[in-house]
């Protein structure tokens, strides 16, 4: 009996042996493994685990709880000391595959788990939500099952790959509107809308027509460029802007149609995730010639016309709100009560009736200042008061007041800005209120012109053609380097850090669109948007104000597409840290160069190219075989 015991305890030792070598074995595949695929036969893929997701607060080498803060304190700091001593991770964990379309500030998951306490009917819980340090997501994004290399523009206006955003509800719910329709492994963009079922173009040109544009082209020879489309669905109508130079900011929220805007980046439209709630738009005041909202499904009337009120913010002198909806045109008792408000509204604002055809009218912002100085006292609206900054908006309020124009804009009667293209290159007249010279903007733009021109000779040779469409800039300054880009196919979302000079004003001046970020925090928009993103000085500025570079790295991946590209324009110290985690982030690098003559800041700038590797998680890899 004994002996047959004794056997027994052996067989269970055996058992447990093996059972801990599997685990081990599990382990290294999980975060260490590299097995190579293909996809789109020249694409090769890294292969990572499907279920490693990073335990919230644990350290990023995988250690227990209790030496997080051992790893914060690392990940807070650049270069400080280059000892052996320095702590750096042979790879990150890759998130679990339902977190393939992550937006960490927009996460709706993180709201009921922290429990906020949000006014839905003021869409709060589709507002930015960031989660503290402590719940961040230290792990690398994994994209969808079967995902492939986006394809390219132009041709990807009119279709994307299907397994890339794989959501068709849309689909069916829109399908007697034209928005998309399911064609084996792609999804095809008819340019309907809801709105417009019969094609974007000619629902543009009808509003052309209406307003009396010469040859029924919405540009108005130049002079509107800029369009803010709220309640874009998935971006027709700034798709088909495009070919009449004009560049649309499409807006949505996440909500329940939750991936328009990803479908619209995915296209290769500038989009942007946000909502008309209780913050303002990440938008300076009179930014845009046109706003737009065909059957938008906002209640414009609700808290005072508050709404109504950002879109006034936001447009320039004489600009215009083309509003499709039924209150505009329906017979029925509460349309017609909403149309007799929404007109009493406009009115007390100033707006004037600029044209009004079947189920589309158009109304037009004064050019001065002069009516708003003829109302009856006590009016409302009010103007707002002289200390409000129009242009402060990160994590700013929405007010319910009607923004007076400056002296400049009133005396001259306009925006006082030159048609497009010239606008590009103009100095636009609000360089005064940064004491910039028309000279400064020149030398400025001249300077970016060269540094693109090196950029191209660096990554070009890495570069296929039209590789490249939805650029941006981590810090575009006066928007230089997207001007410099204006030969080439791609469009530049222009980001202003919160912290700095809010020169995003000047960019839209310039006939170029952007957004104010904090780059302490994820950036609102899904995983996989962007081809290249170019980041000046903006590891030095967030070393700075003690914000983690490692959470940077980790949020630049997640905006950046399989095969994109990173330019980092740093300090040596910078471009040394990236460097030590190019493997750990499956990055490449391209190459690195001296900033040397064209650095007029810094003499100590280098400029690091970097390229992001094509992986897969398993189960994506085995949908791709």
């Amino acid at each position: 009996m004994s002996r047959g015991r004794s056997d027994g305890s052996q067989k269970k030792r055996l058992v447990a042996y093996v059972f801990g070598v599997a685990i081990f074995l599990g382990f290294i595949y999980v975060y260490q493994g590299t097995i190579f695929g293909s996809q789109n036969g020249s694409s090769s893929a890294l292969e990572y685990g499907s279920k490693s997701l990073k335990r919230l607060g644990a350290s990023y080498l995988g250690a227990e709880d209790d030496s997080g803060s051992k790893q914060d304190d690392f990940s807070s700091r650049i270069g400080q000391g280059d000892g052996e001593d320095d702590i750096v991770p042979k790879s990150f964990p890759v998130c679990d595959d339902r977190h393939s379309e992550l937006i960490p500030c927009l996460d709706r998951h993180l709201i009921y788990q922290m429990r906020l306490k949000l006014d839905l009917s003021l869409m709060e819980h589709y507002e930015r939500h960031c989660p503290p340090p402590e719940r961040r997501f230290n792990c690398l994004i994994p994209p969808p099952a079967g995902y492939k290399v986006p394809i390219k523009w132009p041709q990807s206006r009119d279709e994307v790959w299907k397994a890339n955003i794989p959501h068709t509800h849309l689909a069916h719910e829109k399908s007697d509107q034209n928005w998309m329709t399911v064609k084996g492994e792609k999804i095809s963009f008819p340019g309907g809308g809801t709105h417009f079922h019969y094609g974007a173009d000619k629902y543009i040109a009808s509003i052309a027509n209406m307003l009396n544009f010469s040859k029924n082209n919405l540009n108005n020879e130049g002079r509107l460029r800029t369009v803010l489309d709220v309640g874009c669905g998935v971006a027709s109508f700034g798709a088909y802007l495009l070919s009449s130079d004009i560049i649309a900011m499409s807006l949505a929220p996440n909500d329940v149609h939750q991936n328009q805007i990803q479908f619209a980046l995915e296209r290769g439209i500038p989009a942007y995730l946000g909502v008309l709630g209780t913050k303002r738009l990440p938008y300076p005041s009179r930014s845009f010639e046109l706003a737009h909202c065909s059957r938008c499904r906002i209640d414009w009337l609700q808290r005072d016309g508050i709404l109504l009120l950002e879109l006034d913010r936001l447009l320039r002198p004489g600009g215009y709100f083309a509003y499709s909806s039924p209150e505009a045109y329906a017979q029925d008792e509460e349309d017609r009560r909403i149309w007799r408000e929404m007109s009493a509204l406009v009115g007390r604002m100033c707006w004037t009736i600029a044209a009004k055809r079947d189920q589309t009218v158009i109304w037009q912002k004064p050019l001065t200042n002069e009516c708003y100085m003829e109302r009856e006292p006590g009016t409302r609206p009010p103007l707002c008061q002289s200390d409000e900054d129009p242009d402060a908006v990160w994590g700013v309020n929405m007010e319910a007041c009607i923004t007076p124009y400056s002296e400049h804009d009133n005396r001259v009667q306009g925006s006082g800005l030159a048609p497009w293209p010239a606008r590009l290159t103009t100095p636009p007249p609000r360089l005064a209120d940064f004491g910039f010279s028309n000279e400064m903007f020149v030398k400025d733009t001249d300077l970016w012109q060269g540094r693109v021109e090196n950029y191209w000779n660096l990554v070009g040779p890495k570069m296929s053609p039209n590789t490249v469409r939805n650029v941006m800039d981590m810090k575009a300054n006066m928007g230089s380097f997207a001007a410099a880009l204006r030969g080439k196919d791609v469009w530049v979302m222009n980001v202003v850090p919160r912290d700095g000079p809010n020169t995003l004003k000047l960019i839209y001046d310039r006939g170029l669109i952007g957004s104010i970020h904090d780059w302490c925090e994820a950036y609102s928009t899904y995983p996989r948007t962007y081809d290249l993103l170019h980041a000046w000085s903006v590891f030095s500025d967030i070393e700075k104000r003690g914000c983690s570079p490692v959470d940077l790295l980790i949020e630049m991946d997640r905006l950046l597409r399989p095969t994109g590209f990173i330019i980092i324009r740093d300090k040596q110290h910078v471009i040394d840290f990236v460097k030590k985690y190019l493997t750990a982030m499956h990055w490449e690098a391209v190459g690195t160069a001296d900033a040397g003559s064209d650095s007029d800041q810094d003499a100590n700038e280098v400029i690091f190219a970097v390229q992001k590797k094509f992986w897969l998680t398993s189960e994506s890899f085995r949908n791709t075989e």
